[in-house]
């Protein structure tokens, strides 16, 4: 897999939305951050000493991972159970596909009942709250 690939496989995802921060990070989030949104995941697009993706990996899974050569502890998000990667070729495709989706869920399954019940919203009432939402964040 490739940024492209893991981008387009993790917008696929139920309510994912992508956001560009901290320099050339693209970070998923479960549900928008406007409106209480969850990230779960985080490409970072120059590599260097913090690989190429960070995903949540929960603490069932967690120091598994982190045994895998060329899999370690993601830089600021280890005590949450964060788990890197130095390359995309760390685990096969399927392996991948799988602990992404698990971040997902995890993630998912965190967020309060209020912002689940936001995500059930047809989209265009979703759509309409986040923007509201965005004007209300942008006059602070």
């Amino acid at each position: 897999m490739n940024v492209e690939q893991v981008r387009s496989f993790l917008l696929s995802l139920p309510h994912v939305e992508e956001t560009m921060q901290w320099g050339d990070n693209l970070v998923f989030w479960v549900g928008d951050k406007a409106i209480g949104g969850k990230m779960f995941a985080l490409a970072n697009l120059s590599g260097g000493g913090n690989g190429v993706l960070s995903f949540a990996a929960g603490p069932e899974r967690y120091a598994e991972l982190v045994e895998v050569e060329g899999a370690f502890p993601a830089p600021y998000m280890a005590r949450i159970y964060w788990v890197a990667i130095e390359r995309y070729d760390v685990f096969s495709v399927k392996e991948l596909k799988e602990y992404l989706c698990n971040a997902h869920t995890l993630t998912y399954n965190k967020l309060p009942q209020r912002l689940k019940d936001v995500l059930a919203l047809p989209a265009k009432e979703r759509k309409k709250l986040i923007a509201e939402r965005r004007k209300q964040a942008s006059k602070k």
